[in-house]
């Protein structure tokens, strides 16, 4: 039997996971929506937002069987709509144990029940992977957001960093937050705990600036120089620049090694830097993501494996 595997591709974003893969030599098959099906083991792909790792076709003869049979293979489903067949798929899911959609307090841990996808490739056939990526439905992250206290939604991007990895800073560790302004990474690693310098030429919002945790400073994020600020356990980033010169201050930090854990954004401003990315994703212990409120942009992670 030929192995294949089924990528998800993010939000307006298959394009790019074709480009992704194409170079990766991964050899597409199909596209349908956002679904990709190639040939072969899964590869890492960062602009997929969940890889279905065990994918198979199902000849089903009635909504009644489509249910039975995803059921003897494990007991949570969850229905990709990419695929077409919308109405008499969601029949097949309403037949399924339901799976809770709430959505999910920062702090809490991931999900740890597999959780399959599939969707009806065809009337009479399902396409379904009972082990995937991600833990959760399509991968997307859905949190019960605070929509007080931060400025922007940028936070959201850190919360999900920190709830896929099961990783975030502890109480008292030093967080840099480069480019902060208007302050919402700032205030979500503030809330964790962890005292936080934060740094930009433009202001945080009053409020953000004010909490007891967070000690601001007017300047570049890129003119900070690594050998002042001694050991740092967490530097974040999600300052507008091109990917190119993020690696380039990145780099002058690994160089000291002095930084425990990194969380940064590429935001790529017309086309995809995928070259880029690639150099990212390459540096020992890195992950590189597409998070679920990014937009054209991906997220950079590099965490103490002690951590981990």
């Amino acid at each position: 039997m030929t192995r294949r595997t089924v990528y998800l591709a993010a939000k307006g974003y298959t394009e790019d996971l074709l480009q992704e893969l194409g170079h990766a030599g991964v050899h597409v098959t199909e596209v349908r929506d956002r679904l990709v099906l190639a040939q072969g083991a899964a590869v890492h792909a960062a602009w997929a937002q969940n890889i279905w790792l065990e994918p198979e076709f199902i000849t089903i003869s009635s909504i009644k069987d489509g249910a039975r049979q995803l059921r003897q293979r494990q007991r949570n489903w969850a229905l990709c709509a990419a695929g077409g067949n919308h109405g008499r798929a969601k029949l097949i899911q309403s037949s399924l144990p339901h799976v809770s959609a709430k959505p999910v307090v920062f702090g809490s841990e991931a999900p740890r029940a597999p959780l399959g996808s599939w969707t009806l490739w065809e009337p009479d056939t399902i396409l379904a992977s009972a082990a995937c990526t991600s833990a959760f439905a399509d991968g997307e992250v859905l949190f019960e957001e605070d929509r007080q206290t931060p400025p922007t939604r940028a936070y959201l991007k850190l919360w999900e960093a920190f709830t896929i990895t099961g990783c975030r800073p502890r109480e008292d560790e030093l967080c840099l937050d480069l480019g902060s302004s208007p302050g919402g990474w700032s205030w979500v690693l503030a809330q964790c705990g962890a005292r936080v310098f934060s740094v930009d030429k433009a202001a945080l919002a009053p409020h953000i600036a004010a909490h007891p945790h967070i000690d601001f400073c007017s300047g570049s994020a890129f003119g900070l120089d690594p050998r002042h600020a001694g050991e740092v356990d967490w530097l974040c980033c999600d300052v507008i620049c091109y990917p190119d010169r993020l690696l380039a201050m990145v780099a002058r930090w690994l160089e000291l090694g002095s930084v425990r854990n990194f969380v940064c954004t590429l935001k790529f401003q017309g086309e995809t830097d995928h070259e880029t990315a690639r150099q990212f994703a390459a540096i020992p212990g890195s992950r590189l993501v597409h998070l679920s409120c990014n937009k054209h942009e991906l997220t950079w992670m590099r965490l103490d494996p002690r951590q981990i």
